[in-house]
């Protein structure tokens, strides 16, 4: 089994407990490359928390929770692809990305290039806010312009019935659930609401 990549419509919208759930239910390992921002619980340490499962190092780590390059400028240091390349594990592999797609790493190199480059299926996370359509189908519109295989749509919150189906429909893409809003998140609670993820359907383009 090789790599699936969790990238998101935006930051913030509960990308990483959907990466420790999906790495979870696969019996995966995890791996964030870059992580922007330490004073908090890091992504890798919260799928660690939630998943069980193991968790490889960042590549980069850095102080600031900002947009990596900014973050890695303010700390001397220039992101550099060629050490992004994606790790060879034993099993099936979760890369959970930095923000958006279009998330700079340095002032030449965006998150959707190193993305492209590594040829790997993608699963796009959306909230199930206002702007969800607009936000969701640009990023397929990236993905697919960059070559990327996008596996499906996983959506992150309340449920938003005709949003759903309008991206399905519109983006052409495969609906692989809902993921809602957990009022405690917890390895327990995290289990029960991903019941609603096509776990099936990822692990088939695996």
């Amino acid at each position: 089994m090789g790599a699936v990549i969790v990238a998101g419509t935006d930051t913030g919208i509960g990308k990483t407990v959907f990466s420790a759930g999906l790495t979870r239910a696969l019996g995966a390992s995890y791996w964030k490359p870059v992580q922007a921002g330490l004073e908090e619980e890091t992504d890798s340490e919260t799928v660690a928390r939630l998943s069980g499962r193991p968790v490889l190092a960042e590549v980069y780590r850095l102080r600031l929770p900002a947009s990596p390059h900014l973050a890695a400028e303010r700390e001397g240091v220039e992101i550099d692809p060629a050490r992004l390349a994606l790790p060879q594990v034993a099993g099936p592999l979760v890369v959970e990305g930095a923000g958006g797609l279009m998330v700079p790493l340095t002032r030449r190199l965006l998150y959707l290039q190193v993305i492209s480059g590594w040829r790997a299926p993608v699963v796009l996370c959306c909230r199930t806010a206002l702007g969800t359509i607009n936000h969701a189908l640009l990023s397929l519109v990236a993905l697919r312009a960059a070559g990327c295989r996008v596996a499906g749509v996983a959506f992150i919150g309340e449920e938003a019935e005709d949003s759903r189906r309008v991206i399905r429909e519109i983006g052409a893409v495969r609906d692989l659930g809902r993921l809602p809003l957990l009022e405690t998140v917890t390895a327990g609670t995290l289990e029960a609401g991903f019941a609603g993820i096509d776990v099936d359907a990822i692990r088939e383009v695996l």
